[in-house]
Order: structure tokens, then sequence, then C-alpha cells
């Protein structure tokens, strides 16, 4: 997969959008300094967890999980291997999987649970299994607890998870034939998961999770909320055949599930639909690969950047969307409702409701509205409130991207993952940098300018093309890299190369938020870790290379 770095201003919603451009400069894999981590006959090093307070990168792979200083990943501090026994792989290979591919314990989940231990899942040759990892001695527990529900049974199946307060949210499917799929939490006191019903989870391909705090001394008495992003096959548009849709998903933190209708599921369980493509125009974008969720301090507003892809398209062509969470939540706490059925002849009928909505509002998180009306948990509303919202729980209203539009279309690659950071230059505007992942291994970088989107630079991170199978960001002040597993290792880039540029004029027109020239040392520098007075650096946004004039 190759890697694409996009440059956004904050106000996205002036931006047109940038249709295929080109890479200024192309730097191959020999060219650059990348450190790389890889252990003899280990493969696919597909998860990813940094832990920058410690300086550490926790890498799991098939059979083995590592710790490595993520400062330079070349440097190994601690491993622990966790191989299925063989038993386990006889009756692996035996129900008719892959022994030389499939029968492993490739390691999918590692998830804090708090300063010591870290929860951890593997496949365990199509037996899902999790357990503790105690941080202290590098060592697991032991507790081998069933994996099902939080982990795939297919080692190459999508999945998502995402730790919250100790509890951990997962979104896979329940079984080994991928007949059932379920958003499910893990909790000591109240355990909670979807309806297993096509209608709630239609075959999706859960891509991303995350956790939106509520706003502390919310007027509303808020609650946190944890997002779900996939692709599943559509209800609504049914009649066309299977046609493929790309979802946000929300329930609250504080969901105890009904008394009687809902026992153990979601009572505030919403979907939505994601509109990605240019209005009057083909393809539609109707596939998220991935997504990233920017909760940036100088935000009020967190945005969700999303990459997607067309099945609709003959040729290979990507798009960038990016939305704000308030739009979502409009969506689910205004929107109109949808309402889909099985009928007699096993069909499924949606069509959007027209009728009363009870109060409280279903679906929404228990806050002060609830409260006023003597709800205060989910275990005690209303059971037509339970009921509408065990029938209602798809959006008509879509939810629609800033600018109404994507924001970047680019043909012939395949984005499949997606990391933004947030810059501020030295002209005090505050700048989304965004890495994207293609299936080719490389690395682009660009900048979104008043005239278009500029890719900077194409970086070939793997001496041979393969695919990236995760992405992770390290945005600690002076020490922010990007760091990309494959099957062969990880591979460690600085989120900048300001130091390739040799003259003032190659800095400053790589427009490059993180890059400045240095009148005194002649060097392009990085901001980050230049700690000299400011005003000496010369760094223009819009290109300006006259600046250069007295100095060359």
């Amino acid at each position: 997969m190759a890697l694409i770095i996009l440059y956004l201003a904050l106000d996205l919603s002036l931006s047109a959008t940038a249709y295929n451009p080109e890479p200024r400069t192309k730097w191959e894999h020999s060219k650059i300094n990348l450190i790389r981590f890889h252990e003899p006959d280990v493969f696919n090093y597909s998860v990813l967890l940094l832990s920058e307070n410690e300086n550490v990168l926790y890498v799991g792979a098939r059979d083995a999980i590592f710790a490595v200083n993520s400062l330079n990943i070349a440097e190994k501090q601690h491993e622990v291997y966790w191989k299925s026994s063989e038993d386990q792989k006889s009756v692996c290979y035996i129900k008719g999987r892959n022994q030389e591919t499939e029968c492993f314990n490739y390691i999918r989940i590692l998830q804090p649970l708090n300063e010591t231990f870290l929860y951890v899942c593997g496949s365990n040759a199509f037996q899902p299994i999790c357990d503790y990892l105690d941080l202290t001695l590098f060592e697991l527990a032991g507790r081998d607890e069933d994996g099902q529900g939080r982990c795939p049974f297919d080692p190459m199946e999508s999945y998502t998870s995402v730790m919250v307060d100790g509890e951990l949210y997962s979104g896979t499917s329940i079984d080994s034939m991928k007949s059932q799929y379920t958003i499910f939490r893990k909790s000591k006191q109240n355990s909670l998961r979807t309806e297993p019903s096509k209608l709630w989870l239609n075959e999706p391909h859960f891509v991303a999770a995350d956790v939106i705090r509520a706003r502390q001394n919310s007027p509303n008495g808020d609650d946190d909320k944890v997002y779900f992003f996939f692709t599943e096959i559509s209800l609504e548009f049914n009649y066309f055949g299977e046609v493929m849709v790309p979802r946000v998903a929300r329930v609250c933190k504080g969901d105890q599930g009904g008394l009687w209708i809902l026992q153990n599921k979601w009572t505030t369980f919403l979907k939505a639909s994601l509109f990605c493509h240019i209005p009057g125009e083909k393809p539609i974008f109707n596939i998220v690969n991935d997504v990233f969720i920017l909760k940036s301090p100088d935000l009020e507003d967190p945005l969700i950047y999303g990459v997607f892809t067309s099945e609709q398209s003959k040729t290979s062509v990507s798009a960038v969307c990016a939305y704000s969470v308030s739009s979502v939540e409009e969506v689910f706490a205004k929107g109109r409702f949808m309402k889909s059925s099985i009928t007699e002849l096993k069909e499924i009928k949606s069509e959007v409701y027209n009728g009363a909505i009870p109060e409280p509002r279903p679906g929404m998180c228990i806050n002060n509205n609830g409260t006023e009306m003597d709800y205060t948990s989910s275990l005690n509303l209303p059971q037509d409130n339970l009921q509408f919202a065990k029938e209602h729980h798809l959006m008509y209203n879509q939810v629609i991207p800033i600018g109404k539009k994507p924001q970047l279309v680019k043909q012939d690659v395949i984005y499949t993952q997606i990391a933004v950071d947030s810059v501020k230059a030295l002209d005090s505007n505050t700048y989304h940098v965004m890495f994207i992942c293609t299936d080719e291994g490389i690395l682009h970088k660009a900048i979104r300018s008043e005239h278009g989107m500029h890719i900077i630079e194409e970086i070939k991170l793997f001496p041979v093309s393969e695919p990236i199978q995760t992405l992770l960001l390290s945005s600690k002040e002076n020490k922010r890299y990007i760091y990309a597993g494959s099957s062969s290792g990880v591979v460690q880039a600085p989120v900048a190369f300001c130091e390739k540029y040799p003259t003032c004029r190659d800095c400053v027109l790589a427009r490059d938020p993180y890059c400045a020239w240095n009148p005194q040392e002649l060097m392009c520098v990085n901001i980050l870790q230049e700690r000299r007075t400011e005003w000496a650096l010369i760094q223009s946004m819009n290109g300006n290379a006259s600046f250069c004039e007295d100095i060359e």
C-alpha cells in the first residue's frame, strides 16, 4: 500500500476537490533513512500500539508480541511468543483451513487496560483467545479467555476494537463461517451486543472505532460515545441487488441495555450512511477503507477523515472525505428514521418512517432531557421507546462531508488507511497533515493551498512493493514519526524529510508546514525540532520563494 500525506487548512468548507495531483519529487527507498524492525521467521506485523509516555511501540505479529523503542524501533526491548497448540492447529487443519497460512495465532488486539497490563487477543488457529500481558514481566497471565465476539476467527478478516475506561468495544464476526456479526462491549457488570440480525448488521467490514468524550460540564449532561465505521450490504437499496454502503454507527458508554426488550443489547445503537462523491458525477465512493478521528486541542468539533474507494469504477480510484462529528450527531439527533422488516417471503423491506417518535428520542444517550423525565438509565426506559429503538436504528439522512464533496480524488491508487496530524506553521495557521496508505507501500506527501492539492514527494517505504497492514502516527512534540506495519516488518519514518532539500528555494517550494529554511546554517530544518528564534527561519505556505533571493 502506498502512503500519502496531505495538508489541509482548517477551513475545508471553501476547498474544491483536488483531482489526481502528481508528486513533485520522488525518493527511492535507498536514498532515505528509514528504521526497520523485523524478527527472523516472524510475519504479519499487523497490530501496533504506541505508549508515548514510555517511548514504547508494541507490535503484534503472528505468534508473537514485541516491545520496541518508539524512537528507534530497531531496538527491541521485550518479546513474548504466544503460539497455538499442536492440537489446536490439527483441529484447524481438519476443518479445512490452510495449515501454512491460517492455522496460527495471529495477534489481532493490543489494547491498554491500565499502566500494568495490556489486553491482547489472537485468532489462535480459528479458536480466538484473549489474555492479559503483564508489562512489568512482559509475560502473559495465562487466563486464556474465550475471544468469541472480541476477536475474529479468520486472521485475514476486517475487524476493529477500542478500549474505553477498561472496557473493550469490538466489531467483528462471532463465528468461523462469518454468518453473524456484532458490536460488542466486554464488561464485568453488563456486557452488551447488537441484535443477531441482518437488520442491524448486514455482513459488515469493520475498519475503525474510537471514543468521543462528552465535553466537560456539558450543558445537556451528554455521555461519552463510541463510533464504529464499516461497509455493509445495504438494506435501503436492496432492489438494486447487493449494494455496498459506508456507515458510521455509534453507541453510548452509559448504555446498560433494556430491562426486558433489548436485554443485554444496545439501546443506543444508531447507524447512518457516509456520503462521499462529487455531486452529479461518477463514481460514488461507497467503500470506506479506514477512518481517523482528529481530536486536536485546536478543534472544538473533532473531524472525521475517511478514505474511500468505489466498487462501481472499472479503474482504481480513491477519495478522501472529511466530516465533523457534530454533523454525525445532528443526523442521529434530528434525522428521520428508516424502518426495516422481513416480509413473509423472507425479503427485507425498508422504508422511511413517518409516524410518531416516542419521548425521550430513541437511540439517544441518557442526558438532562431524560433525567428530567425520571429516566436515569436505559434499564428504566419505557417499553415503547425500547421497541422503537429495536426496529428503527438506521437513519434516512446521510452524513454530508465538509464542502459537500471529497477533499481529494486520486486515479490509479487504492487508498487503504489514514492518520492525521495537526501542525502549526510559522504563519500561525494550523494545517492538518494526512498520512494515507495505498496498496503499494509508497509514501506521498502533499499540501493543500489556494492553488489546490500539491503532492510534495513520493517515498518508497519498502525495497519491494508490499501491502501496509497498519498505520500509526506519533504526535509527541519534537518526536513525531509514522509507523507502518506489513507482512515482513515495521518501518519507522519521520513525518518530514526537510533535510533532503538542499537549497532555500527547494525548501520553500516544498510548501511543507513542518519545514523551513535556516539562513544561519544554510539548511532546511524541521520547525518542530528547531530551537532557534523562529523569525530567522524562512517558510512560505504559498510557495513564495522570493525570500530566498537575498541569501542565494
